[in-house]
């Protein structure tokens, strides 16, 4: 049985589906399978914003019932019918979840009928209720709060003793008293001072979350684009509007910063434009009052006019745009899938979901568990904070490594150690806006190079390598951060984001070396699909394995997968399925199965089996009737690198899946390669990846000097 949470709000503009939307994330982060529904649509438009955002993280979100359907049956006040059409949708969003999030109407916005439409839902489903109220500076003190929030709570309280299962206050300012709000809410509030009502989370007001694109900004102004930039990517965190001359207003000029000026104001124009030619990344220049500059001042700044700076254009003169940009409406485009992951993490890490867990159903724990993206991410951060591993990072002046490493660093996910002129760093950090943490490690590769020379040539001498070949080649960031790995003196390697998989793979495979008991080093990806996170293996390293060195990848891969938490039942897969065909390839993978089976009777594998009848329960039971594998597979191993290569941008790209990796498998120590087109957020997980395998792999002693 699904256990039902009805996410309903006490009072207007509580930030309701931010709240619930971020409540499925915690669940979905205890490894609960979570499902999501909103039962009516908060609009009239086509597109209902909770349920396109759910659907990013969350597979089989029903489309809700629209608020015109909904409104024509209570006014002909057939409720009934109303409720069975939300109940029927409530069984389709919760088939084989643990728990669903039903998200409520606002009471924003002209619904008269929503705060008992609300509590009739929620009583209906059976569900269990968490309201969430608003702190907001301005708005009614604790004391009323607390009365809206008795009336709410009795709204959904039922007769057997059930219906409240919590309450989140959001929008605290970071000023307020929370003590002695909370304990006015107490006093005015007998269901929360009770323990009817437990406390599941206080979040705080974060200016940041609010932070839109320039191109949003371009959007609801209204506004031309004289010069289009980086309009998508970039973020208005802060309004330099130009009342006084550009010496008055150039220190406000700030990685986020939009300008607003009238085009005539040449100081600020230039002003804006050195800035950006420094390497600030502003927002954006908006000129006002439908003006431009003169040609002369066009001119002479054309190279920050028309580069990735936004440049944008309003007919409402300077104080009239100015009120307009503060009454921009908060509300998440649909379209921004950044904005709004960073909103639901910011939600899920300031929630406490263990009150929650009673209310689960019992059947929950018998049911096959999956690792979900969100707690395989939870997962991986918390264990790379148990580990306190020191991590270098040889591409150590290159931003988005020095965001993720000041990420790492503030998280507490890593100690990272950047490798590059400490002055180069700085300087890189300060045009992107990063503020590095006074401890943060930074090494300068020219101080140090020279006392790797003879170490690395006592490692490489039955190659004939010599000191002037070694100091040649200690010159690449790559092999002097493989020396450090290699004598112990840090506990991982992550590159890649400039550099090639070979350059980063080659010095490892030379001064690491594979494990003990190792053949060869592999890779996999954990790709983070809407339900549950698969694993991929190989898709980066050996290009045509044979039978034994396929086993090789098989058995690493599972074990991979079991140390980050998921369940290893391995699929060889194939173009075939068991006997159905035949030839060189087929024979290959199933010998390759029979020596996994061989070496490790412990593993669930299966194989050669067809990718769908691998990874889809029907299609398994039919193609391989009996297999413990089939349409249950959690690890995939590809029967060489084109199939493996091919198959998971292919998933990537045209699903919308995340992909982590690749994790490199089998080295003595742990290396791991970026793509060139990571992002911080794959940068700051692949990190943590690699701290987590030092844990593994520390009982094996440095490679000592005068090793082969």
């Amino acid at each position: 049985m699904t256990t039902t949470l009805f996410v309903g709000p006490v009072g207007q503009d509580v930030g309701l589906t931010s709240v619930a939307l971020g409540l499925a994330r915690a669940l979905s982060r205890t490894g609960a399978s979570t499902a999501f529904l909103k039962p009516v649509a908060q609009d009239h438009n086509a597109l209902d914003r909770s349920t396109s955002f759910a659907r990013t993280f969350l597979a089989s979100v029903p489309d809700p019932l629209p608020r015109a359907h909904a409104e024509m049956l209570l006014g002909r006040e057939d409720s009934d019918d109303l409720l069975e059409e939300v109940v029927a949708l409530a069984e389709q969003a919760r088939a084989g979840a643990d728990v669903l999030v039903v998200e409520g109407l606002n009471l924003s916005g002209g619904y008269a009928y929503a705060g008992s439409l609300n509590a009739l839902i929620s009583r209906t489903l059976g569900a269990e209720a968490v309201l969430v109220a608003s702190l907001r500076a301005g708005e009614a003190g604790a004391g009323s709060l607390g009365d809206s929030l008795e009336i709410t709570a009795r709204e959904y309280d039922r007769s057997d003793g059930g219906g409240l299962a919590g309450l989140i206050l959001n929008h605290v300012p970071a000023q307020t008293d929370f003590g002695a709000a909370l304990a006015e809410l107490r006093r005015r509030a007998p269901s929360l001072a009770a323990g009817k009502l437990p406390l599941l989370g206080v979040i705080g007001e974060q200016p940041a979350l609010y932070a839109p694109r320039t191109g949003d900004v371009a959007r609801m102004l209204g506004a031309a684009v004289l010069n289009e930039g980086e309009l998508g990517t970039r973020r208005v965190t802060s309004t330099v509007v130009s009342a006084r001359s550009a010496p008055y207003v150039v220190d406000l000029m700030r990685p986020g910063a939009l300008v607003v000026a009238p085009g005539d104001r040449e100081d600020i124009v230039m002003a804006a434009s050195l800035a950006h030619l420094s390497g600030i990344p502003l927002a954006g220049l908006l000129l006002t009052a439908g003006s431009a500059p003169d040609e002369p001042i066009a001119r002479l700044c054309r190279a920050a006019l028309s580069g990735s700076m936004p440049v944008l254009q309003v007919e409402g003169n300077t104080y009239t745009t100015a009120g307009r940009l503060s009454q921009l409406e908060r509300k998440i485009p649909l379209d921004d899938l950044e904005r709004l992951e960073r909103t639901l993490e910011f939600v899920a890490d300031r929630l406490d979901v263990q009150p929650l867990r009673g209310l689960l159903s019992g059947s929950a724990g018998v049911r096959e568990r999956r690792m979900t993206p969100p707690a395989f991410r939870h997962a991986l951060i918390e264990q790379a904070r148990a580990a306190g591993k020191r991590i270098v990072l040889p591409e150590g002046d290159e931003p988005r490594t020095i965001r993720a490493a000041a990420i790492c660093h503030e998280k507490g996910i890593a100690r990272c150690l950047l490798l590059a002129p400490p002055e180069r760093v700085r300087a890189v950090a300060e045009a992107q806006g990063v503020v590095l943490p006074p401890d943060l490690e930074i090494l300068d590769p020219d101080a140090v190079r020279g006392r790797y020379v003879a170490p690395m040539v006592e490692l490489r001498k039955s190659k004939g390598l010599t000191a002037p070949m070694a100091e040649a080649q200690l010159e690449d960031a790559v092999v002097l951060g493989t020396m450090m790995l290699a004598l112990g003196e840090v506990d991982g390697l992550v590159s890649g984001a400039v550099h090639t998989t070979a350059n980063t793979v080659r010095p490892a495979l030379q001064l690491i070396k594979t494990a003990p008991g190792t053949s060869l080093v592999s890779s996999v990806f954990f790709m983070l699909m809407p339900e549950q996170v698969l694993v991929y293996g190989d898709a980066a390293i050996n290009p045509n394995p044979n039978a034994q060195e396929l086993a090789d990848i098989a058995i690493q891969s599972a074990d991979s997968a079991a140390a980050f938490g998921i369940e290893p039942r391995v699929a060889m897969l194939s173009y075939s399925t068991g006997t159905s065909g035949s030839g060189e390839d087929v024979q290959k993978v199933a010998e390759a199965t029979r020596l996994v089976r061989e070496r490790r009777p412990d593993l669930n594998v299966d194989g050669p089996l067809q990718y769908d009848a691998a990874s889809v329960l029907s299609v398994g039971a039919q193609k391989a009737p009996g297999s413990s594998v089939a349409g249950r597979a959690t690890v995939f191993i590809f029967p060489d690198l084109n199939t493996g290569n091919t198959t998971y941008k292919a998933v990537q790209r045209s699903a919308g899946v995340v992909a982590v990796g690749p994790m490199l498998q089998g080295l003595r120590k742990p290396v791991n390669d970026l793509s060139r087109g990571a992002l911080v957020d794959d940068i700051v997980y692949t990190i943590a990846l690699t701290a987590i395998q030092a844990v593994q792999v520390s009982s094996t002693p440095p490679v000592a000097s005068g090793s082969a």
